[in-house]
């Protein structure tokens, strides 16, 4: 299995942090650097929350050989030209190290707060489309040429990316991995159980036909040496949730969020493997905590 880092600077850390995250991801050998496209956080005191594009050109410049990701940006926050040209210029400026994630957003709560309107889903969902078709365009040699329901393009669009990687994540069970069948280079799946992993990516496969596309997953890893200590990470993690060790436990479980000591996690692992999943993302929320960050890279890797 190969692992990427993912990491959500929304809920706080700056760019030294993400740098730093960044150079461990590189140093520890992992396939990528990943980041979260949102513009707020709804906690009090509110954290820092970073622009993804500009820390990934900072990344392009500060790094040598991980590839860059945004996992993903909504269609929301940008016209599609805007994230063409910020990806094209992050691919040149990287050496075409560069992954771009797709999605339709989410977060109605940073939509509200910063004043940014926030369509039904239907709507969503027809300009995440009209959007992959427009990048396509974009990127292609030569003219662009793109005529949708929201979005246009006559344009022959410079710079042109050398290596970008077009990404389409999330959770529905056609829908979603249709799209990265026919439009994206990878299908991205939040963490859930390998029989549901493999009936997604079974979808996927079934419209890219001989095309290539990346079949990934992301999420969070709770990784400990021992059973002990596994137990003492589990309690804290119910805490917080005022839940039973055990429930935390079975609630993990029924979403397939993979926990464990090394060996019980390389079971699970080759699980997700075997259900055609390709390459992990390891979900870390404290960019603060590099050194929990770092332990929980060597762990999964044990």
């Amino acid at each position: 299995m190969r692992y990427s880092l993912m990491t959500e600077p929304q809920m706080g850390g700056t760019y030294d942090h993400i740098l730093r995250a960044a150079r461990l991801a590189e140093a520890e050998g992992l396939y990528s650097f990943a980041r979260s496209d949102h513009l707020a956080w709804s906690r009090e005191p509110a954290p820092e929350a970073t622009d993804a594009f500009a820390t990934m050109g900072g990344l392009a410049r500060e790094t040598d050989r991980i590839r860059l990701t945004i996992l993903v940006t909504p269609i929301t926050f940008r016209h599609p030209a805007i994230i063409a040209k910020n990806a094209a210029t992050i691919d040149q400026m990287s050496g075409g190290r560069f992954d771009l994630g797709v999605g339709t957003g989410w977060n109605e709560y940073e939509h509200d707060a910063l004043g940014i309107h926030f369509p039904p889903s239907s709507e969503r969902w027809s300009r995440l489309e009209d959007t992959m078709g427009y990048l396509a365009a974009a990127f292609g040699e030569g003219h662009g040429r793109h005529s949708g329901p929201h979005y246009s393009l006559d344009l022959d669009v410079r710079p042109k990316p050398s290596g970008i990687r077009l990404i389409v994540g999330g959770t529905g069970r056609v829908r979603t991995p249709t799209l990265a069948g026919t439009k994206a280079d990878e299908y991205n799946i939040f963490v859930c159980p390998p029989e549901e992993a493999k009936a997604r990516i079974a979808v996927m496969r079934g419209v890219a036909g001989p095309r290539r596309v990346e079949a990934t997953m992301m999420g969070p890893v709770t990784v400990a040496p021992s059973n002990a200590e596994l137990s003492e990470m589990t309690s804290a993690a119910a805490s917080r949730r005022g839940i039973s060790s055990d429930e935390m436990i079975s609630r993990w479980d029924d979403t397939g969020v993979l926990y464990g000591t090394p060996g019980q996690l390389h079971e699970r692992i080759t699980a997700l493997e075997e259900a055609g999943v390709e390459r992990i993302y390891l979900q870390w929320f404290d960019l603060a905590d590099y050194e929990g960050m770092a332990r929980m890279i060597e762990l999964v890797r044990r």
